[in-house]
Formats: C-alpha cells, sequence, structure tokens
C-alpha cells in the first residue's frame, strides 16, 4: 500500500543544548523557534545529533513532551526511539505516542549487530504494537549493521512502518531499494550531503544536521528538489557542499555544535564520551562557516 510521508522537506535532527548541571530547556524552546522561523518542516528530538544515548529517562521523556507542546500545528515532531533493547525502544515509543509525536524514529540495534530476520522482527515488534507511524534509520557506520533491499520491500508490507532515514551513503543500493518497494516506502535522506541525488530519486527531503544553523538554506535546498527544478538545487548544493563536508570532519554533533556556539547561539558544551573539536579543525570550519554567509563571534 502506498504510504504518506510523514512530512516533506527539511526536518531539523535537533542538537540538546547544555548548561553545567542539565539540559538547558529555556535555550532548546529558542532553537525551536529558530527552526519554524527558517522553514523547517519537522523536528528530530533525541536523535544521534541531540546526544540522546547520553541523556537519562527523565530528560528523554521532557524533550519529547516539551518538542510536542511547542510545534504542535507548526512543525511535525519525530522522536528518536532506537536503542539495542527492543523492549526499552518499545517503552520510549509508547511515551512518543501518548505525546502525540508524528512519528518515531528507530535506529538499527548497534552492539547486538543482529541477522536481517532479526532487524526485521525487532522493527515490527515495536511498530506492531504504537499507532504512531515508524521511520526506520539505517546509519551503518555508527551501528555496524546495515538494512538490505530485501529487508526494507520485506518491512514495507508492513503498515506502520512509514519510511526510513536512509544515512548509508550507498546510492547505488538505495537506488535498488526504491526500484524494489516503490511508493510503499517513503525515503528521506540521512545525510545533508546526498540530498540533492536522493531527491532526484524520490527522496522526499532530508534529517538534517546543517539546519540547526542553516535551516532557512536547507529548507530551500529541499524546495527546489521539490519543485523539480534540480539545475537551481544543484547550484544551491555546490554553494553549501564545502558546509556540509565540514560538519563532519569529526564526529557529529561535535562540528555543527561548536559551529552554533562559535556563530553566538550558545548551545552549550557536548557531553562525554564526545569532546572539543581539534583547533586545526576548527580553524577549517570557521573558514567554511564565513564562506556561506555565517559570522563568527
Amino acid at each position: 500500500m502506498p504510504k504518506t510521508p510523514i512530512f516533506t522537506g527539511s526536518c531539523t535532527a535537533i542538537v540538546t543544548p547544555y548548561t553545567e548541571t542539565g539540559v538547558d530547556y529555556a535555550k532548546y524552546e529558542e532553537l525551536l523557534e529558530m527552526q519554524y522561523a527558517g522553514g523547517t518542516s519537522a523536528i528530530l528530538v533525541c536523535g544521534t545529533t541531540g546526544e540522546n544515548p547520553t541523556h537519562t529517562a527523565e530528560e528523554h521523556n521532557k524533550l519529547t513532551e516539551l518538542t510536542v507542546k511547542r510545534c504542535a500545528g507548526r512543525m511535525k515532531v519525530i522522536v528518536g526511539v532506537g536503542s539495542n533493547n527492543t523492549e526499552h525502544a518499545l517503552e520510549q515509543a509508547k511515551h512518543a505516542e501518548g505525546c502525540g509525536a508524528d512519528g518515531i524514529l528507530m535506529v538499527t540495534p548497534y552492539y547486538n549487530k543482529t541477522t536481517q530476520a532479526g532487524l526485521i522482527e525487532h522493527f515490527s515488534y515495536v511498530a506492531d504494537r504504537v499507532k504512531v507511524p515508524m521511520i526506520l534509520y539505517n546509519v551503518p557506520s555508527r551501528t555496524g549493521i546495515g538494512i538490505k533491499p530485501t529487508t526494507y520491500k520485506a518491512l514495507s508490507a508492513h503498515p506502520n512502518i512509514n519510511g526510513v532515514k536512509e544515512a548509508s551513503g550507498n546510492i547505488a543500493e538505495y537506488a535498488l531499494t526504491r526500484s524494489m518497494c516503490g511508493d510503499e516506502l517513503v525515503f528521506w535522506s540521512g545525510n545533508d550531503s546526498d540530498t540533492v541525488p536522493m531527491m532526484a530519486l524520490g527522496a522526499y527531503g532530508v534529517i538534517s544536521v546543517a539546519s540547526n544553523i542553516i535551516p532557512a538554506d536547507v529548507a530551500k535546498l529541499c524546495q527546489l528538489c521539490l519543485d523539480g527544478d534540480f539545475k537551481a538545487a544543484t547550484a544551491e548544493y555546490f554553494r553549501l557542499a564545502d558546509f556540509f563536508d565540514k560538519l563532519f570532519i569529526e564526529t557529529n554533533p561535535i562540528p555543527v555544535k561548536t559551529a552554533m556556539n562559535l556563530a553566538g547561539l550558545n548551545v552549550g558544551k557536548l557531553r562525554l564520551p564526545l569532546v572539543d573539536m581539534a583547533e586545526g579543525n576548527k580553524a577549517k570550519l570557521i573558514e567554511s562557516m564565513h564562506a556561506v554567509g555565517l559570522k563568527t563571534v
């Protein structure tokens, strides 16, 4: 059955701002307003970029509840619920559903490194037990396991699995998957650098890191693709390509939080095990920021 995308365009995988003692919820609300003003279509809260693995259950739940409350009627809300403990993922999915989230994002289970059959059971177990639509998250560089095209095809038959955040970087395999699944599975780019080629092959947008600091630019890039103007989209991508690259010069979200602090957004420090960016890389990041019109303080 054809799936209707939860959102189209740009979804920001939002950072979590911290104080010395916890989450800076007041600053977080400011960031949500910045996203809305920039034309962002959806917010992914408690994702990788949000440093969710370091959050307590209380922080995860409060961030989820606050995001749904502040975004209601303005931006869609997707909640990261991925875990290598299937029951824990279900617990977080039920909380997101109870809050009124528009979708949940489930990453492939890391460390356990299950089989493709195990992936089908893991995702289906949660999708069977909630009504909030699920987005699968494929990022083998972080988890050690990727979702194969035949596995996507099997999962596409589940009525509650809406789509995929595809961050493998393998455009050929993505194209094969699209040919197999058709409209039974919605795709979004999981990498800013892959947005244009993936949307040219039918993706509906991007779940973006860069849009934390340049939301209007990423929203524009997606809209050009949605409008079918890939010549203009390519030109816009070329303008942003080096900045997209520098946002991954070290492990995400180290560069994007560094850039936001350099731009005066004051999102606080990273939580261990993430550490400050190396000075040499910071200089390259600053140069790239200036090239796309971002000022540093």
